[in-house]
């Protein structure tokens, strides 16, 4: 499986797993981002770091870290 990193700018995808622990999952789920939502990379930065999203009709920035453990497809 993939995960939200390793997706190109302009394709939308389905979230189905987070895989962090704990307060960090938390945050992650408090953003909108749950299992069964699309998003849609608008953007990246040129050293990777960070990822914009579209999740749930607004925009997010992510930190590739925590990009990382958003599995999709």
């Amino acid at each position: 499986m993939k995960t939200l990193k390793e997706v190109a700018v302009g394709q939308t995808v389905t979230v189905k797993k987070l895989s962090g622990v704990g307060p960090v999952k938390r945050r992650i789920m408090d953003m909108g981002i749950t299992k069964g939502v699309e998003v849609y990379v608008r953007k990246v930065a040129p050293l990777g770091d960070p990822v914009e999203v579209t999740v749930r009709g607004y925009e997010l920035s992510l930190r590739r870290a925590d990009a990382e453990m958003i599995e999709v497809e």
